[in-house]
């Protein structure tokens, strides 16, 4: 069976469970099994690699002890062995030395992770379909790779307004014009399901990768956050199908928590590339975080004014905002000045409203912008929706060429 039509049957299966409602909870019980089927296969590369590696997960608790075998466990046994023994113990899972960043990982995975299957007999047939896929085997993890960001891409519609999952369109053409490169440090502080981050791995893997110290350094570099917990632990399983071997880069927070003032030299990134939630508002007194002439409660504004800081000087920036960025008045205008005056911004590309549908129809744009020099001149680009098609759509979506 293929990888696509094992994806397929495991979902038709699912759809069969009481207790599995809609596609979200559908994508988060698929995640965290294929979470552990994915990172026991790692740890089993691993293991024979290293005569010291210790897997974080403690043996009882492993796929290959309890999931591997098709005649294993089943039906109330298996809902009881997950629900009151291997989610409790992966949720306050510790490990120490140098591998506790990856215990560290299992257990953000899990603290938000939910079990919603009722059914012990489908969990079982789940679990064995999932079984006939090695994440050890290039092709195979390839294939899922390519079905797993199909998945986050339909999740588009089970999202909440302002959720937006950039197109892979936008990220790629964003990615490519500011050429990020191992070495750099490269942070998305709204990283949701991990798009710009994969599509900056695959462009740096292409054209720079040449030997394993120029991985090591491309790893080294990633930092990103998110907020919510079912796109963080997507985000964290995309970035283990991409080969990277310690997300805990991937951070569940919320970066505008954090005081602006605190951001450090220390903290300074060389490249940021991120589409900001945006048209919502942040929680009370999260503006509270950031000087009295950069307070508002719009997040996209929050979030510019905190990448004016974050960037190194000569540090390069791709983002994505709406109109409102653009054109309001009020701290909008103060944070445009300081924009202008810290950094060049060279680049605007007017995107039709339609290219975030069906969850938005709003106005944005991608900014283009580098830190320690003023603006002198702008260039202003508009992507039109092409010739015989009225506007984009999930069937018609965006496209990189």
């Amino acid at each position: 069976m293929s990888v696509r039509s094992t994806v397929k049957s495991i979902q038709d299966t699912m759809r069969q469970d009481a207790g599995v409602d809609g596609d979200a909870q559908r994508l988060s019980q698929l995640c965290w099994l294929f979470f552990l089927k994915i990172i026991d296969d790692q740890d089993q590369a691993l293991e024979l690699l290293d005569d010291d590696y210790r897997s974080p997960i403690p043996p009882r608790l492993q796929w290959r002890h309890w999931a591997a075998d098709p005649e294993g466990r089943t039906g109330e046994a298996l809902l009881e062995f997950i629900n009151l023994e291997l989610f409790p113990a992966l949720k306050s899972l510790t490990a120490k030395g140098r591998w506790a960043n990856r215990a560290r990982v299992v257990r953000g995975v899990f603290e938000d992770a939910y079990n919603y299957m009722k059914s012990g007999q489908l969990l079982r047939q789940v679990v064995n379909r999932i079984q006939t896929v090695d994440f050890n085997d290039l092709a195979d993890r390839r294939h899922f790779g390519e079905i797993y960001e199909q998945l986050l891409n339909d999740l588009q519609s089970a999202g909440n307004a302002g959720e937006y999952y950039t197109p892979r369109a936008v990220t790629a053409f964003m990615v490519e014009r500011i050429d990020p490169k191992p070495g750099e440090i490269l942070f998305d502080p709204s990283c949701g399901t991990g798009g710009f981050l994969t599509c900056a791995i695959r462009h740096m893997r292409e054209r720079y990768v040449k030997t394993p110290a120029d991985e090591e350094r491309l790893q080294a570099g990633l930092r990103a956050v998110e907020k919510k917990p079912l796109p963080h632990m997507l985000c964290v399983t995309n970035m283990l199908l991409h080969n990277i071997e310690d997300p805990s880069f991937v951070r569940h927070d919320n970066t505008l928590a954090r005081p602006y003032i605190s951001w450090g030299a220390e903290d300074r990134v060389d490249l940021i590339l991120t589409n900001p939630p945006f048209g919502g508002r942040e929680e009370d007194g999260i503006e509270s975080n950031f000087p009295q002439h950069l307070r508002t409660r719009e997040t996209a504004d929050l979030f510019l004014a905190l990448f004016l800081r974050q960037l190194k000087t000569g540090g390069r920036a791709a983002v994505v905002l709406p109109d409102g960025t653009l054109f309001g008045e009020g701290v909008k205008t103060r944070i445009k000045e300081q924009l202008l005056e810290d950094c060049r911004l060279h680049t605007i590309v007017r995107l039709p409203n339609s290219v975030f549908r069906p969850y938005a129809s709003i106005g944005t744009n991608l900014l283009f912008f580098e830190k320690g020099a003023p603006t002198e001149e702008v260039w202003y680009w508009e992507h039109r929706v092409p010739e015989g098609q009225k506007a984009y759509s999930m069937t018609r979506p965006i496209r990189l060429e």
